[in-house]
């Protein structure tokens, strides 16, 4: 069990899901693209590790402007809340929390949003999916269906993310995230990534083919990529938040 066996499991099953959820990145594309020309915003939250799904949304070189990162640590960032509760390991679990976060957010009614848990079983994610239909958003989820049908659900309603969602992107991870039988090797990280990559892909083909230059980040280490940021930027001020 070593780097090399890890190196096969992984490209193996990042061919397997980037494949079998083809269509499904389509419809999340046509969602993302419809709610652009509305005038929204890409919303994107992930807890725990999940939360580098969200990253790859929201705010980095070769994606789109109009994204926005929701965190845990919002509550604390723009609500208020002591620095503290941050340390409550089960803070994911709380339902609670979800009301706070999408009361803080700089979110408007063509929004759409992508909601990334491997499990989907928690407090946090469940009942902020619930919210955002209630809302009328459209919902994109990344998770495990293996794992999440594997899981008891933790939220009072006994649903998961993936029962909540419009559209389902399966990352195709393994009960447990591992590959490997010494329970190392995380799959959900990696395949959740590509299939990030691949929706943004998607909805800037569907841009360029409806005439349209895609609002994407350069890096800002190469020349006039920050220059070039800010502009954009300034296209969705106050809808959008950028910081660490």
């Amino acid at each position: 069990m070593n780097a090399q066996t890890y190196l096969e499991a992984v490209t193996e099953l990042v061919a397997k899901v980037g494949n079998s959820q083809a269509a499904a990145v389509g419809r999340a594309a046509d969602l993302i693209t419809e709610s652009l020309a509305a005038g929204g915003v890409v919303q994107a939250f992930g807890s725990g590790h999940s939360e580098a799904v969200a990253m790859e949304i929201a705010g980095r070189a070769g994606g789109l402007v109009p994204t926005n990162r929701i965190a845990l640590r919002d509550i604390v960032l723009y609500g208020g809340e002591p620095r503290e509760v941050l340390e409550d390991q089960l803070l994911e679990r709380r339902t609670e929390v979800a009301h706070r976060l999408y009361e803080l957010a700089p979110i408007d009614p063509a929004d759409v949003f992508v909601l990334a848990s491997q499990s989907g079983i928690n407090g946090v994610i469940v009942e902020l999916a619930l919210l955002i239909k209630e809302r009328g958003h459209r919902l994109i989820a990344v998770t495990s269906l293996e794992h999440t049908a594997r899981s008891e659900p933790r939220h009072p309603s006994g649903k998961r993310l993936a029962e909540l969602a419009d559209v389902v992107l399966d990352n195709g991870a393994p009960y447990g995230d591992v590959l490997l039988p010494n329970s190392s090797g995380a799959a959900s990280s990696v395949t959740a990534a590509v299939l990030a990559q691949m929706v943004v892909a998607e909805v800037v083909e569907r841009l360029e083919r409806a005439g349209q230059t895609p609002p994407i980040y350069l890096s800002a280490n190469i020349a006039g990529g920050y220059e070039h940021n800010l502009q954009l930027e300034e296209r969705y001020a106050g809808r959008i938040r950028r910081i660490a």
